[in-house]
């Protein structure tokens, strides 16, 4: 756009009392970054609403926007967020006793929950989460528009009202609308990105030491997994800059530039090592997932994702819009941008787009380990470099009819090689065709000013009398002294022109704005609603949840016993209602955790990370479950309106938190089933076991009349139903899900059991399926444990004390898994690392104490706190000497 367009609306501005005379203003360099920045926002913040709103999704509309992890993860651990800052919690900022039977809850805050945006969530109604999180969402999205286009003004001078459609388009990119805006924790990897290359540009020019390192520390702490390809990607802005700046023309102002920008990336990653560190040894502790083989994405798909409306977890969501791919295209080609800034960032988008195919580069992108799920997560860098191009592109005025036909005709190459691709919408191409016309009439606009310009004004892409461009766009000194100049001259002579022709750069920039919005709220309503049709959803939350809460903090008696909500639609029940139940899903779920349950009989998914309830006796009396919640919905669940039903609460006698066994090796019946792990670790037989004999899809045994059934088959897809019974369905699908035992019914009085399988695909059993549940075997087992167990538990945030009867000797067994962080002593002795009894934590007795007292530490906390009180001194040591060196 040329200067004039600027020009224009920086006179408007400076009607009624501002000095409009020519010769800069103090101060205008900051108001232009302040407008496009704010302007950015404004408009981020209305087109992501406005795109909800076309998909009917909640908040504007009645649907679900809880599309697999943002119903089963995010949305959970926003409401339990919301409930630990109100003080409403069990736990403390160490631990979650609500979920997985106690997890590392720093590491989850680390991992989920650190960006300072997320404490927005204490200001909204419990009843009003998924607003909460919404609102969370809109301003990561906003603040990422806005960062974008200050950092454009930034890095060269150029008209506010542009940067401002560019820093919208980066934040409302394919990746923010397919990826981002349904994993709110990588948005702050979206919004660090610009931040992080700010940073380089104060390292460079040698300004802000302190500064610096505090923003890089606040986007480690907001999410450091995309905190780090963010790092990544500006350091390859960095070395752009470095390249092309002549600030930085020598090599040793480039070794200073780099050397400076490392100590601002080391001081602050070290600043946030006491959260980093405490999620890093979480993730090796957490249950491994099974090894990812990279495959990149064929290239017709890698074309289509440049396009709108195109959606895919399969292959990198890079659409920024047309308007502004087709000014990022037209660099290249645009002589009035100088040489090395042409081939410098040319390089660089060509070399990390093809980055993103190879494998090498791919397990740099994601800090060595290829991702399940979405193999594209640092799309967004090349999302931003794409903007950054456009930009310098555009800056210093419309590109020339030659740049911009060249560049049609790469965009025009691109939707012909991608038009065979499955990742093609039917509004894919209606939408860049109307996107591309009004860019096309937004240009002529342009170029027509730029032939008004008055022949003093220095502006666009004139040149001078050698036939070379009048100051290179480098973003240097000269450039913006240069630039300075060129609006200057533009503003005396624009005292005399006709107002039509000063209407014409407006007329331009608005419909560039118009098209750009037009076609990222197509994009945004299309990604929503085929989402909501490919992929796992949850509903939302409602009358089902409220219900659930409601019965949970009536019978809520911890830590007397624990209170399990059953089972709520949507995962992590225990996050959203309340209780202290087995139902987690985390990154960093434990391997210790999810072995442990699902050796048990328990259920989960993604691969184990998510371990769910067990509505099971025997497991409740091991997990001092006393009370526990039963939903019978009332309706069908659909995506257009919250759930109902009708939840009970049973509360039956169970042992404490805190048994005393025998012996550390547990006693019982030998065998791998779940259910001769549950007697070993109840210390008796409860179970009558079975061979039972296999014919076709039936299976037939012989077992005590009265007793319950109970089938066991983790990798069992299907139904499986007792004679005169309901079938009741199992949803086996190794290595993603393993299926919970489940009660079948009662054997009759003949005790002949048959029960017919119907399963999909090959039925695989393991070697005892079927266990037959002896309620009064049990019973007799409970009343044992309950009678030389604790006598009086008592528990803070992170500590567990329990008294014992006197002389108890064996082992104490608190019905927490042994997860790494814990520390146990009995009596007065010193903590030490707990020990483990069938996977829970254990602490020896000798008779002399009558006491056992437990402790939580998130494993890494200790180190991370080293490291960050070193970075401290460090960052202050820089502040001194920069403030000496500035005084000298």
């Amino acid at each position: 756009m040329p200067p004039v367009a600027e020009t224009v609306l920086d006179e408007v501005e400076a009607e009624g009392g501002e000095d409009a005379g020519p010769g800069p203003r103090t101060g205008a360099p900051a108001r232009r970054g302040a407008r496009a920045a704010g302007a950015a926002a404004l408009l981020t913040a209305v087109l992501f609403c406005l795109a909800t709103a076309l998909s009917r999704s909640h908040p504007f509309g009645p649907v679900t926007r809880n599309v697999v992890d943002l119903g089963q993860q995010y949305l959970p651990y926003h409401a339990y967020w919301r409930s630990f800052l109100r003080g409403e919690t069990h736990g403390d900022a160490f631990l979650n006793w609500n979920s997985g039977f106690g997890a590392n809850f720093l590491g989850d805050v680390g991992t989920y929950l650190s960006s300072p945006v997320d404490l927005l969530v204490v200001f909204f109604p419990a009843d009003r989460i998924e607003l909460a999180l919404y609102v969370v969402t809109a301003v990561k999205i906003t603040a990422a528009g806005a960062a974008m286009a200050a950092l454009l003004l930034r890095l060269r001078p150029g008209p506010w009202p542009v940067a401002a459609a560019l820093g919208t388009a980066y934040a409302l990119s394919g990746w923010t609308f397919n990826f981002g805006s349904t994993v709110p924790m990588w948005l702050d990897g979206l919004a660090a990105f610009p931040l992080l290359c700010l940073v380089g540009e104060w390292a460079r020019t040698g300004r802000r030491p302190v500064l610096g390192p505090l923003v890089v520390a606040l986007a480690w702490i907001a999410n450091f997994y995309t905190a780090y390809m963010a790092t990544l990607g500006a350091a390859v802005v960095l070395a752009v800059r470095l390249l092309t700046a002549e600030e930085t023309a020598t090599v040793r102002r480039r070794l200073a530039g780099a050397l400076r920008a490392a100590r601002s990336v080391l001081v602050g990653v070290g600043l946030a090592a006491p959260l980093v560190a405490v999620v890093f040894l979480g993730t090796k502790t957490a249950d491994p997932t099974p090894e990812v083989t990279f495959a990149p994405a064929a290239w017709t798909d890698v074309l289509a994702r440049f396009l709108p409306a195109t959606a895919s977890t399969a292959s990198p969501a890079l659409f920024i819009g047309t308007p502004a791919l087709l000014l990022a295209l037209t660099l290249p080609f645009n002589r009035a941008v100088a040489p090395r800034v042409r081939a410098a960032l040319t390089a660089a988008v060509v070399l990390v787009t093809l980055s993103l195919q190879w494998e090498p580069t791919h397990l740099l992108w994601h800090a060595g380990a290829s991702p399940n799920g979405v193999p594209y997560r640092q799309a967004f860098v090349l999302c931003g470099l794409l903007l950054i191009a456009a930009w310098f592109s555009v800056a210093g005025g419309v590109p020339r009819p030659a740049a911009l036909l060249a560049g049609g005709a790469l965009l025009g190459g691109l939707a012909w090689a991608a038009r065979g691709s499955v990742d093609i919408d039917r509004w894919t191409f209606p939408a860049s065709g109307a996107a591309a016309l009004l860019t096309l009439i937004a240009a002529l606009l342009a170029l027509a000013a730029a032939r008004r310009e008055p022949s003093g004004a220095v502006g666009g892409n004139h040149r001078d009398s050698t036939g070379t461009a009048p100051e290179a766009p480098t973003g240097d000194n000269r450039e913006n002294s240069t630039a300075t100049a060129r609006q200057d001259s533009a503003r005396t002579a624009l005292k005399a022109p006709a107002r039509p022709a000063r209407l014409l750069p407006l007329l331009a920039v608005l419909l560039l704005v118009a098209a750009q919005a037009g076609e990222a709220a197509v994009t945004g309503k299309r990604i929503e609603e085929q989402q909501r049709a490919e992929v796992a959803w949850s509903p939302r939350t409602g009358p089902w949840h409220e219900a659930a809460a409601r019965e949970v903090a009536r019978a809520d008696a911890w830590p007397r016993h624990r209170t399990d909500p059953g089972e709520v639609p949507g995962g992590n029940d225990v996050l959203l209602v309340g209780g202290q139940g087995a139902d987690y899903y985390s990154s960093l779920t434990s391997e210790t955790t999810s072995r442990t349950l699902v050796s048990l009989g328990f259920g989960a998914y993604a691969k184990g990370r998510h371990p769910v309830t067990l509505d099971n006796p025997v497991t409740d009396a091991l997990f001092s479950v006393g009370t526990r919640m039963r939903s019978e919905p009332a309706e069908p669940v659909r995506q257009d309106a919250p759930p109902r039903a009708t939840v009970t609460a049973t509360t039956v006698p169970v042992p404490p938190l805190v048994t005393v066994r025998p012996s550390a090796r547990p006693a019982g019946p030998s065998g791998d089933s779940a259910f001769a792990r549950q007697e070993r670790l109840l210390g008796a037989s409860v179970y009558e076991l079975p061979a039972p004999r296999r014919t076709g899809r039936a299976l037939a045994a012989h077992c005590p009349a009265g007793s319950e059934v109970w089938f066991w088959a983790p990798e069992y897809r299907g139904t499986a139903t007792l004679a005169g019974q309901r079938p009741v369905r199992f949803d086996g699908k190794p290595p993603a899900v393993s299926a919970a035992m489940g009660a079948l019914g009662t054997v009759p009085a003949s005790g002949e059991v048959r029960i017919a399988l119907d399963p999909e695909g090959r039925a695989r059993l393991p070697r005892e399926p079927v266990g037959c549940l002896v309620r009064a075997r049990l019973d007799t087992a409970v009343d044992r444990l309950t009678a030389t167990g604790a006598t009086r538990v008592r528990t803070t945030g992170h500590t567990v004390t329990a008294a014992l009867p006197p002389g108890s000797t064996g082992v104490a067994v608190l019905a927490v898994p042994r997860i790494s962080g814990w520390s146990c002593a009995a009596g007065d002795a010193d903590l030490r690392p707990a020990r483990a009894y069938e996977g829970l934590v254990a602490v020896p007795l000798d008779g002399r104490a009558d006491t056992v007292h437990c402790s939580f530490r998130p494993p890494g906390l200790r180190l991370g706190g080293a490291v960050g009180a070193a970075a401290l001194l460090a960052l202050a040591a820089t502040g001194v000497l920069h403030r000496r060196r500035s005084r000298g």
